[in-house]
Formats: structure tokens, C-alpha cells, sequence
């Protein structure tokens, strides 16, 4: 087979409808093999029924959760101020929402999930390089927010137990019993994943303003221990507006960015049941800048309160919510904290993996196997190391995922939509031999890209804690830039290995 198949064969077997939606033609028969399955195959179009409302109520319910809340409290225990943190996060959703919504085209249009979106660029083969780079991530998210769940659970148990559970002794730098509660949020997470995902979203509909009340509850909290909202918008800047905030503020934008660049890539997976175009581009617009920027301030204002209440600011919710001394108070706080988490683990953390894993070995994996792979994965990752501090956290955790994720988000919008602009053919990215089986079903163009950007973009970063150094120093300069770097890099990349090769990507007119 040629490296790419003739631009001039029409794809078969799928039908183009009046709002443009692509699907498997009637009576044709449905793609088959070692590269397809039930969780693999496009969503008929009767089946894409999301609205514009199901958009941003999944935003919603994926964006109030205790990892958001860290992720801008984190900025101000790293010296920013609530305008600072709230200006720096509003801008990250607004640039992350651009690939997210170039991505999402895909979803509604032809019915398909990430993995499958990424065979026309990667190869039907090459296509789990990023599903799997991809699943990994989630895995290092799902066992992040286990912990965060079971820090909850921890605390709470305290509380109530008393200094039998809480001063219980130590195992790794733990005590045993906060082991212990990491384990039962995780056997709880599992046990809801084997009842299946209509458990899931029935859980996911009251989830989400159950824990924007909680935030507002905490808000008032602190603002009452304050003693009024002035001392939540008078913390100062450690950093003021000059080269101090600027040096902090280029990182941390692409850690904040990192933060959601998983979504940016398998967007797909939900958009596939979009009801049009429309629907998933309304719906992430409203959903993912304003819930996020809501969540951001009430998350900073609770945090430079804690600051001005008790000397320090207190990051983590969990441990701040553990400072109260009302028992009703404290059981409300991280029953919300347990609600959040569990509500975002298993829409973001665990729909892709799934998908991902069940892409390397379509027969064998399935989804809810595939999601139980990401369970066990979650932990031997070692999460706890991933969130023991905001440093380590934002810049480390953050930016690696984010310049990695980058770089796939480029070659996905280069070859979607300057290339072939978005048209697909259905019927081969599921066979071997066909216009994206390239050669022996890898493109060496996408690895090529994503290779390159990749070392660009996190090859100079400091890997403290989980690592002493920098892999290539030379690259440190880069290093504070590694989303845009990634995306840049292999997005420019991509095209020009392309054309130059002579191999136009695009497929005919669907």
C-alpha cells in the first residue's frame, strides 16, 4: 500500500446529511475487525442528541471540582493576589478553549471518539501513541483525585474518631489510616464504574450545583472568620505587577492551560453525541470560560481569606475545611469535597482512558475494562507525590501534561483542518490498507512532529519533585512556554513534513 491512498477516491459507504453530518451509509455494512468495536464505532446520527445545554452542564459538573478549586488557590500560595490568579486562569480557558472547540468539530460531524479522530493523522496503528499518552495522563488525574477524596474521607474520619485515626502511625510519610481512606475512595469509584455509566450520569445531574452551593458555603465561611469580605480582596500581591509577577505568570498560564489541555484532545468523546456543530460550540463556550472563572474566584477569595485568618494561605480545601470546630459544619464541607470529586474522576478521568485502552486492542479491551486498566494504573503512579505541594503541582505536574498534550493538539488541528479540511472517510479509519493505513498503519510524519515538539516543549523543564534536573538544560528557556511550544511546533511541523513529502493529506470530498 502507498504511504497514503489517492486523494481523487471518494470515500463509500457514508452519506453527508442537509446540516452536514457525516454517518455510515443505509443498508452499508457497518466497519468491522482487529480495529473496531461497539465503543469504537460512530455514533448514528439519531444518536447525537446532546444540546447546547448538555455542554455546558457537563462543563459545569467537570469544572466545580476540588482539583479546579487547587488549581487557583494554588496561585495564591505561590504569591499571586485574587486578580492575578482570576486574570491569569480567565485567559488560560479563553486560549484553551480555541484547540477545544477545533478538536470537538469532529464529534458532532462524524460520530467518533479521540482514538479513532487520531488514526487520520497517526495512523489506524500509530493512533495509539497519543491515546495512550493521553490514557497515562488520565491516570495521573483519576489518582490525584482519588487522593483528594480520600484526604476528605481521612479528615472526616478524624474528626470524628479523634487522634486514634488521625494520629495514627506512619507509613511512607502517611499515616496508615490516610491510606486506608485513599483505598476506600478508590474501591467506591470502581464499584460505581462496574454498575455502569447510566449510574454515572444520573449521578452527574445533581452533582454539579450541589457543589456550587458548597463553594459559596466555604465563601461565607471564611468571610464571617474574616470578619467581613474586605480582608478576602485586600491580601496583597507578593509579587506586584512588575518582572517578579511576569516571571510566575508565563508558567503558570501554562499550567492552567495544561490543566484542561486533556480535554482539548479527547473532546471527542462527548461531542460525538452532539446534535449539531451549534450545540458543542455554544455549549463549551458558555460552559468552560464562565464556570471556570466563577469556580476560580470564589476558590482564590476563600484561600486569601485563609490567609488573612490564619496567617498563611491554606491551598487545599480539605485540609481547610478540617480546620472548623463545627462537626455539622465539617461533614458538610467534605461530603462536598467527596460529591466533586467523585463527580469530575469519573466524567473526565475515566470516559477517555476507557476509549484509549479499548483502542489498542479493540477485541480484547472494552470500556469497562479499559476503565478498570486507568484504576490500577491511578495508583501505581504515585499520585500523592504528584499533589504534595503547589510548586511541584502546577509547574511540574501542569506543565509537562500540558506541553505534551500540545503537541498532539497541533498535529490533530493541522491535519483536520488545514489539510484535509475536515473531511473523512469513515469506512477506512477503521481497516487496514486504506487512505489512513500509511505505511504498515503508522504515519511517521505525525511521530516525527510529535517527537520533536515534545522535546521542545518539556525537555528543558524542572522535573522536581518527581525528578532532580533538567533532561536538556540547553531547552530551559522553552520550558516556561511548553503548551504553545508543543502545539506550535508540531502544528507547523506536521504541514510542512506533508507537503514537502509530496503527500497531500486531504481526503475527497465526503
Amino acid at each position: 500500500m502507498t504511504d497514503t491512498a489517492p486523494t481523487d477516491i471518494p470515500p463509500s459507504g457514508q452519506v453527508t446529511l442537509a446540516d452536514g453530518r457525516v454517518e455510515i451509509a443505509p443498508g452499508a455494512a457497518r466497519p468491522s475487525g482487529p480495529y473496531a468495536n461497539e465503543d469504537l464505532l460512530p455514533v448514528p446520527a439519531e444518536g447525537r442528541t446532546w444540546t447546547t445545554y448538555n455542554f455546558s452542564a457537563l462543563w459545569v459538573g467537570m469544572a466545580h471540582n476540588t482539583a479546579s478549586w487547587t488549581l487557583a488557590s494554588g496561585l495564591i500560595a505561590v504569591g499571586m493576589d485574587w486578580k492575578q490568579a482570576v486574570f491569569t486562569i480567565a485567559l488560560a480557558n479563553l486560549i484553551v478553549l480555541v484547540p477545544m472547540l477545533l478538536t470537538g468539530h469532529a464529534g458532532p460531524k462524524y460520530g467518533i471518539p479521540f482514538p479513532v479522530f487520531a488514526r487520520a493523522s497517526f495512523g489506524v496503528r500509530g493512533a495509539n501513541l497519543p491515546a495512550v499518552v493521553r490514557a497515562l495522563v488520565a491516570c495521573g488525574w483519576f489518582g490525584i483525585q482519588t487522593w483528594i477524596g480520600g484526604e476528605a474521607i481521612f479528615f472526616l474520619a478524624g474528626k470524628l474518631i479523634g487522634d486514634s485515626w488521625s494520629g495514627a502511625a506512619h507509613i511512607g510519610g502517611y499515616a496508615w489510616t490516610m491510606w486506608l481512606s485513599f483505598a476506600i475512595f478508590w474501591a467506591v469509584q470502581v464499584a460505581i464504574i462496574l454498575r455502569g455509566m447510566e449510574t454515572i450520569r444520573r449521578f452527574e445531574n445533581w452533582a454539579a450545583p450541589f457543589v456550587l452551593v458548597g463553594a459559596f458555603v466555604m465563601l461565607w465561611w471564611m468571610s464571617d472568620r474574616a470578619g467581613g469580605v474586605g480582608p478576602l480582596f485586600d491580601q496583597p500581591s507578593k509579587l506586584g505587577w512588575g518582572g517578579d509577577f511576569w516571571k510566575l505568570f508565563w508558567p503558570s498560564l501554562m499550567g492552567m492551560i495544561g490543566f484542561w489541555s486533556t480535554l482539548s484532545l479527547n473532546i471527542p468523546d462527548f461531542t460525538r453525541y452532539g446534535r449539531s456543530q451549534r450545540a458543542q460550540t455554544l455549549g463549551q463556550a458558555f460552559g468552560l470560560p464562565t464556570t471556570m472563572t466563577l469556580f476560580a474566584f470564589l476558590s482564590v477569595l476563600v484561600t486569601s481569606g485563609s490567609q488573612a485568618v490564619y496567617g498563611e494561605p491554606v491551598w487545599d480545601p480539605v485540609q481547610l475545611a478540617a480546620k472548623t470546630d463545627n462537626v455539622v459544619g465539617l461533614i458538610y464541607a467534605l461530603v462536598t469535597v467527596l460529591v466533586a470529586t467523585l463527580s469530575v474522576n469519573i466524567a473526565a478521568n475515566l470516559v477517555s482512558p476507557a476509549f484509549d485502552f479499548s483502542n489498542v486492542a479493540p477485541r480484547k479491551v472494552s470500556f469497562r475494562t479499559g476503565a478498570l486498566i486507568t484504576a490500577v494504573l491511578a495508583v501505581l503512579i504515585f499520585p500523592w507525590r504528584l499533589y504534595s505541594d503547589p510548586q511541584g503541582y502546577i509547574f511540574t505536574w501542569l506543565g509537562l501534561v500540558g506541553g505534551l498534550l500540545g503537541t498532539v493538539a497541533g498535529i490533530l488541528v493541522a491535519d483536520y483542518w488545514f489539510l484535509r479540511r475536515t473531511r473523512l472517510d469513515l469506512a477506512d479509519l477503521y481497516r487496514a490498507g486504506g487512505r489512513y493505513w500509511y505505511s504498515g498503519g503508522w504515519n511517521w510524519r505525525a511521530v516525527a512532529a510529535f517527537v520533536v515538539g515534545g522535546v521542545l516543549a518539556v525537555g528543558g523543564a524542572d522535573f522536581h519533585p518527581l525528578i532532580d534536573g533538567r533532561p536538556i538544560p540547553a531547552l530551559s528557556g522553552l520550558a516556561d512556554y511548553g503548551w504553545a511550544v508543543g502545539l506550535g511546533t508540531s502544528l507547523v511541523l506536521y504541514v510542512v513534513l506533508t507537503l514537502a513529502s509530496g503527500k497531500r493529506a486531504v481526503s475527497a470530498s465526503s
